[in-house]
């Protein structure tokens, strides 16, 4: 198995449904400012489609569908702060396994848990994630679960934005990661449903090249 894999039958039908509802939005004349300061023309909120019950269902199935095609030896599913808990025990429940998921610090009260819910060492686990940019919460979860005795058997997300950063990280952490879609999907998607043109579309494309000095 390859470390990054794109579930191509999905791809392009997640991609569009993330814009219908705008969890993915795209904006080339007024770029997004993300956390680290980047200017994007793109910006990801796949929680917004847990607000929509069809698509809530249908992203759970393909999340399913990629555990079972890629891991079909999972005994535990954990789910990643924040974004990636719902996600998570929605597809624990689908697949009838256990559930926890990885804050992303301890606890600073309490029992100081960084991972809620029972901890079995040596259970092969597979990790639910919302979003991969550079890969390092994801992986810091995974770590984190590493450390507490877990098998981890490789890591699903619903969107990636296809860093080559991320790829690398996911390559010397030696985890396999399976999204639904990425970026070049929902590009591809956009220009169809007309929401870009063949030249904005070369403009936007350029974002990824180099996201820290794009302008």
């Amino acid at each position: 198995m390859s470390i990054v894999k794109i579930q191509e039958e999905t791809a392009g039908r997640v991609a569009a449904l993330l814009l219908d509802i705008e969890a993915i939005k795209l904006n080339y004349k007024n770029p997004f400012t993300w956390s680290s300061g980047w200017k994007s023309p793109i910006y990801c909120d796949n929680r917004l489609a847990l607000s929509y019950p069809e698509i809530r269902r249908s992203i759970k199935e393909s999340l399913i569908l990629a555990i079972k095609t890629n891991f079909p030896q999972a005994e535990y599913i954990a789910g990643v702060a924040t974004a990636g808990i719902p996600q998570g025990a929605l597809v624990a429940e689908g697949l009838e396994l256990p559930y926890i998921y990885v804050r992303p610090k301890p606890k600073d009260h309490g029992l100081g848990n960084l991972i809620e819910g029972k901890i079995e060492k040596g259970k092969k686990v597979v990790l639910v994630e919302d979003l991969i940019s550079t890969g390092g919460s994801s992986l810091k979860a995974a770590q984190a679960l590493k450390e507490a005795g877990f098998n981890i058997l490789g890591m699903v997300a619903i969107f990636t934005y296809g860093f080559d950063v991320a790829e690398k990280n996911f390559e010397a952490a030696k985890i396999p990661l399976v999204c639904l879609s990425d970026f070049n999907h929902v590009l591809k998607e956009a220009v169809d449903k007309k929401y870009l043109d063949e030249k904005q579309l070369i403009y936007v494309k350029s974002w990824r090249v180099d996201p820290g000095n794009w302008k």
